[in-house]
């Protein structure tokens, strides 16, 4: 008998397993046959778009996995680029190079970097917008034929993974597929309008899930955009998820389309108005992009943003390490987050009771950037020295706070152990602490040793060493904080 009945007050009783809570760190992995074209403007990131122009932001996309999109949008940058580079060949065409080079691709060295990076699970894009599935799926695409690649891409790199003791999930694009919705999306909630309504598309959709967790076992089902009308069967399929991988998670962005709302933003008047409120909430100061709740899901999943508390739910940030999640070959060092920053907002990240799903889109030669894997290199040489206060970690009675002395302090908890990381690079002598309390005899610096500290008036006065190696954070260990 399933441990689950197919309703979502049922799977709301399935609770988050203590590996994803653990792991604290995965990548996400966007590859398909936009990494071809690798072409996506330059104009900021997705929000920065999104203020810009609400009702034409998908003109200016910086996502390279959009290519397609914004191939049929009239006068837009990837159009001109398109008919500059590739003249009247149409998206189709890059399947040819794109196979071609997977006949000698090899996932060993992406999985050797994934481990090297300390991340604990990988998140692979099986599906994205365009309906190209890179494993050899048995159900059909009715649109475009054998559309799908004939070497088991998400087979092999789950194989790589799994030999290295990570964990291994599945992306999948339930919300959009453009071989069944071809409408171009413009506007900023366009994407709720082309969930394809089609009762056949929400077929081929459960159809293509239950093939994947039969072949995969992911422990991961990340859905993107929404889900299409079910008439019930998701639930069916996430009770079945749980039934075959005990420890299975879903995410957040299984929200099924409703179809008299998506029929009613296909009219411009209607899609104009709403885009025209959505840009003003958008614009708002401390906006944060974070999908919609759906009845059921396991953990939420903010876009290019943190959340500014502690939560009582689990989530987990996504972010490319550019504007991008598919490679771009129009982005350059400028464009991508600074190694140190990264590992700032990672920690906040966790201190608040979150992952980070930090992405990396690899090339059309089937490998990782160097610009892209020398910060998978960064975090795996900060984890090495600090991921005792990261992996396995819960939030502490509070996540933030600050020294005397201006450095910003995060704050994770584990076992008897609190974890004070510093933001910021100290100068050796005495570092003031506000507000914490602990043990005094056994504080130590991790990657460092024991160092002296006292008690004083409600703070914690630690004696910071000279010759620290440098670091974008430092975690200090405090027995029997409070």
């Amino acid at each position: 008998m399933s441990r689950f009945a197919p309703d979502p007050k049922s799977l709301r009783a399935h609770r988050v397993p203590a590996w994803f809570d653990d792991a604290k760190f995965g990548v996400f992995v966007h590859w398909s046959l936009s990494c071809i074209p690798a072409f996506a403007a330059r104009a900021g990131s997705i929000l920065d778009v999104a203020r810009a122009d609400p009702h034409d932001l998908q003109r200016h996309s910086p996502y390279a996995e959009w290519y397609w999109n914004a191939l049929r949008i009239p006068g837009s940058p990837a159009a001109e680029h398109h008919a500059k580079v590739w003249g009247d060949a149409p998206y189709q065409s890059f399947r040819a190079p794109f196979e071609q080079m997977l006949e000698t691709w090899d996932p060993g060295p992406w999985a050797e970097l994934f481990a090297r990076s300390g991340a604990r699970y990988v998140v692979q894009v099986a599906k994205h917008h365009d309906g190209y599935c890179l494993w050899p799926s048995a159900v059909a695409n009715p649109h475009e034929h054998d559309w799908a690649s004939k070497r088991d891409v998400v087979g092999d790199l789950a194989a790589a993974v799994r030999a290295r003791g990570l964990r291994f999930g599945v992306y999948y694009s339930g919300g959009l597929d453009w071989t069944f919705e071809p409408r171009p999306i413009r506007g900023l909630l366009d994407a709720s309008a082309a969930c394809p309504l089609d009762p056949a598309y929400e077929r081929h959709c459960d159809a293509h899930y239950r093939e994947l967790v039969a072949r995969y076992r992911p422990s991961v089902l990340w859905n993107d955009i929404q889900y299409p009308p079910h008439g019930g069967a998701l639930w069916k399929l996430m009770a079945d998820y749980y039934e075959t991988v005990g420890e299975g998670v879903v995410n957040d962005r299984f929200l099924p389309a409703v179809a008299w709302f998506s029929r009613a933003l296909r009219r411009r008047p209607v899609a104009y108005a709403l885009d025209s409120l959505a840009g003003r909430v958008v614009r708002r100061p401390g906006f944060t992009l974070v999908p919609p709740k759906p009845p059921h899901c396991d953990f939420r999943t903010p876009e290019y943003a943190s959340l500014p508390d502690a939560t009582p739910y689990k989530w987990e940030a996504t972010r490319g390490i550019a504007h991008s999640f598919g490679f771009n070959d129009n982005e350059d060092e400028a464009n991508l987050l600074d190694p140190d920053a990264l590992v700032r907002s990672f920690v906040d990240t966790v201190s608040k009771n979150g992952n980070l799903l930090l992405n990396v889109g690899p090339t059309r030669d089937g490998v990782i950037h160097p610009r892209e894997a020398s910060r998978l290199e960064a975090m795996g040489r900060w984890l090495a020295v600090n991921g005792e206060a990261i992996h396995g970690s819960r939030p502490w009675r509070r996540a933030e706070g600050a020294t005397r002395e201006g450095i910003a302090l995060r704050f994770t908890a584990k076992d008897a152990r609190v974890f004070a990381i510093l933001l910021g690079t100290p100068q050796p002598g005495e570092l003031r602490l506000r507000d914490v309390a602990a043990r005094t005899d056994a504080v130590e610096l991790l990657g460092h040793g024991a160092v002296a500290a006292r008690a004083e008036g409600g703070d914690l006065v630690v004696a910071w060493p000279a010759g620290v190696a440098a670091s974008a954070a430092y975690a200090l260990v405090l027995p029997s904080a409070r």
